[in-house]
């Protein structure tokens, strides 16, 4: 009787988290609210609060905080997924330490069960610290590294915002990764997601035929307001409604930005909204939205 009982608790736990609002994927950084470095366990503790949103992740860098052993660790013998990412900067040795931590976590997990992807770098060339030509060098790098190891099926790319895609990143890449905010161009909530899609088509045109995924959309709850683009609680959760139904609609796969509120990232950015991307509080616990978070009907 009390396997039996457990047995239909699993259930029981497992039909609430799907009852849940669900995402293709969230972008996600464990460092803690003070901006620490986590373990394991506290991995393991935001594993559980976002597992009944989504059971993929992206992840930024693997060497940072060291955060790609506990990540992968937390995963084990589990159903999440991951995008390790690779952090490109001006400084080419970050790039390097990060790709030597990848390959040494290569050592001790299954990359083919809990990796679906590795992300070679976010928006360097937008932010003017790689040409194009430098980070497909850099993209094509990692393939071979993986291949040497292995692992050559493990889709490899990078994210850039929609204009700074270029056909010389496209060509490298296994899939399009690209980032937009519309709340960044300024554009009105009432327009954003019209203005966001456009992007998409505009990419997959430019990708002909390469699929292209959403690496980062989202809307601050918080802050200042950017021109027309007007933060607050209603209008993310608008901006959320609207973009993940037209996404799964179209079949368009996505990590939103973000899985938490980050105190931390108000301290390490200009801009006050920074850490005010989540769907869950700066606690890393409290949901920011009441369920359900969206509904496409």
């Amino acid at each position: 009787m009390k396997f039996a009982y457990h047995i239909a608790l699993f259930a029981s736990l497992a039909s609430t988290a799907l009852g849940a609002s669900q995402f293709f994927g969230l972008n996600y950084n464990p460092k803690r609210p003070d901006g620490s470095c986590p373990n394991v366990y506290q991995v393991q503790d935001d594993l559980k609060v976002l597992r009944p949103y989504t059971n993929r992740l992206r992840i930024y860098s693997v060497h940072d905080c060291n955060q790609g052993e506990p990540v992968l660790r937390a995963m084990e013998n589990t159903d999440w997924k991951v995008e390790l990412g690779l952090w490109v900067n001006k400084n080419d040795a970050v790039f390097e330490a990060d790709k030597k931590e990848l390959l040494r976590l290569t050592k001790y997990f299954n990359f083919a069960k809990q990796v679906s992807a590795v992300v070679v770098g976010s928006e360097a060339v937008y932010r003017k610290e790689q040409t194009a030509e430098q980070l497909a060098a850099k993209i094509r790098n990692v393939k071979q590294a993986l291949a040497n190891v292995g692992l050559a099926s493990i889709p490899v790319t990078t994210s850039e915002t929609w204009p700074t895609y270029h056909q010389t990143l496209i060509k490298e890449v296994d899939f399009v990764n690209m980032h937009g905010f519309p709340f960044w161009e300024g554009v009105s909530i009432d327009k954003a997601n019209d203005k966001m899609f456009q992007h998409i088509y505009d990419l997959q045109a430019a990708a002909k035929g390469k699929k292209v995924v959403v690496g980062e959309t989202g809307w601050p709850s918080a802050g200042d307001h950017y021109g027309a683009a007007q933060t607050g609680m209603h209008n993310a959760q608008s901006y959320l409604q609207q973009f993940v139904c037209r996404a799964a609609r179209e079949n368009i796969e996505y990590y939103y930005f973000n899985s938490f509120d980050q105190n931390w990232a108000l301290t390490n950015n200009a801009s006050n909204v920074e850490g005010n991307w989540g769907i869950v509080k700066s606690d890393y616990v409290t949901p920011k939205f009441a369920e359900p978070i969206y509904s496409c009907k």
